[in-house]
């Protein structure tokens, strides 16, 4: 490992040189990128990643002076995948270079999978607001670019993260989205009923009882076959013990759909607030009487 950082140091002595001598100014930035990528690829044998992630700065510097923005962009990613595995902010900076410059030239599949990987950043540092704003914008890329199962993959995020943080109107209208665009695609109606359930949930947290009722009425119009499943049965079950205000028939009701399909971390997390204010509520009422 020491070699390699003492060859990558090497290269990279080369590279500086070669940038402050003498010479025909495209040569001496491409020779010097050429330079500086293979220190690069010592530092990243040698695991030294902060190293490897400065230098591939340098590389995508030489490829900003000749004008070459698809390997400048490249170069910013590269150096983003190794800050990744030591200071998230870099990494994220560096592909914030990246995605601008694959926007400038037009390649905007690519800008999607890199406004992607910042959200996936966020969601690692538990930052769900800015998470959010990037899902939606790699989002609205990959639907400008008929790419739906990635744009569908983003937009749950971007509801699943609404509904954590206690935005359920924006999270319903995401999952009843996403339910009637899969509806009549063969490969993603069988996903249908799970997310009207998750929209059904996130009513369920609002505690307006109509706007249940109301709503389940609309996801059997969308979705014929709807009214026949375990997950609209949960929940006009869920719905009828708020409206009775029965926490032990809406523990009952969970239990019985969780012994044969289990409910995951989301559902759960909303599906416990939900019972709290249950709880609470009948609480209140107690001390009334």
């Amino acid at each position: 490992m020491g070699d390699q950082i003492a060859r990558g140091e090497e290269f990279e002595k080369k590279a500086e040189k070669k940038l402050s001598g003498w010479g025909l100014f495209g040569s001496k930035h491409d020779d010097a990128a050429d330079l500086f990528d293979k220190a690069a690829n010592c530092f990243k044998l040698a695991k030294s990643w902060d190293q490897a992630g400065a230098v591939y700065v340098k590389v995508a510097n030489c490829y900003l002076k000749l004008d070459s923005k698809h390997e400048a962009a490249g170069a910013y990613a590269n150096a983003a995948h190794c800050y990744k595995k030591t200071n998230t902010r870099e990494a994220i900076s560096c592909l914030e270079q990246a995605v601008n410059m694959f926007l400038d030239i037009g390649r905007l599949n690519m800008s999607a999978r890199y406004y992607k990987e910042i959200a996936e950043l966020y969601e690692q540092e538990q930052n769900l607001e800015q998470a959010i704003i990037y899902y939606e914008k790699a989002a609205d890329l990959f639907q400008s670019e008929d790419v739906t199962t990635s744009a569908n993959q983003c937009k749950q995020k971007i509801a699943q993260f609404s509904a954590e943080l206690e935005k359920y109107q924006r999270a319903i209208e995401i999952f009843e989205e996403i339910a009637r665009h899969s509806v009549t695609n063969n490969l993603l109606k069988y996903g249908v009923r799970g997310h009207l359930l998750n929209a059904g949930i996130c009513q369920l947290c609002k505690g307006d009882v109509v706007a249940i009722n109301n709503a389940l009425e609309r996801y059997q119009e969308l979705d014929p076959t709807f009214s026949g499943t375990r997950e609209c049965k949960l929940l006009v079950d869920l719905a009828a013990a708020i409206d009775e205000e029965d926490v032990a028939k809406f523990t009952g009701s969970i239990k019985e759909y969780d012994s044969m399909t289990k409910l995951d971390a989301l559902r759960t997390t909303l599906l416990l607030r939900v019972k709290e204010a249950l709880k609470a509520k009948e609480l209140e009422e107690d001390d009334l009487t």
